[in-house]
């Protein structure tokens, strides 16, 4: 009985360590964070998780157009901000939110929703929207493996962009 015992807890052993092992290695979509200073203290922050192309075509296919995206993987993204923003031309106070997108070939809609703390889909809070609006979308010159969510200063304040395969949308965004 005792020999059983030991012979259990080794193959159990060994598959718990192989598993580990296997499990360890980069993660599918790892955590990710852009934000923006906006000056005089006023700032943005963005946490994501960044899924990869791996050879699939993802908008449009994988995730349809004209369907909402959770804009990453996992979690809900969350945009974070301590100064009422306008942002793509609706306003946007202080305070914490998710954001989703629904992508299409020729513009993006921006989702700014209230909810917080939820996975990113499916998407059932549209009576937590605070705004939909239009995000302009460029085509790349190369393909992006990596969803990417960055800030790039502007005169005004800042523009958000997401780039993944050869897709930019982007939204300006002002503190007001």
């Amino acid at each position: 009985m005792k020999r059983h015992v030991v012979i259990v807890t080794l193959l159990a052993l060994t598959f718990t360590t192989v598993c580990s092992a296997q499990m360890g290695g980069e993660k599918a979509s790892p955590p990710a964070s852009a934000s923006c200073d906006l000056g005089g203290g006023k700032t943005i922050k963005t946490d994501y998780s960044s899924p990869r192309l791996r050879g699939r075509k993802m908008i449009g296919e994988h995730d349809p157009y004209g369907k909402v995206w959770r804009t990453g993987a996992n979690e809900a993204t969350t945009f974070v901000t301590n100064a009422d923003l306008v942002v793509g031309g609706a306003k946007v106070p202080a305070g914490n939110y998710t954001i989703f997108t629904v992508p299409n070939p020729d513009k993006w809609t921006l989702i700014i929703n209230k909810k917080t703390g939820e996975w990113g889909i499916p998407y059932k809070y549209e009576g937590d929207e605070l705004a939909r609006l239009d995000m302009k979308v460029s085509t790349l010159p190369s393909k992006v493996e990596n969803f990417t969510i960055a800030y790039d200063k502007t005169p005004t304040g800042c523009t958000m962009r997401m780039d993944w395969d050869t897709a930019r949308a982007s939204v300006e965004i002002t503190a007001k």
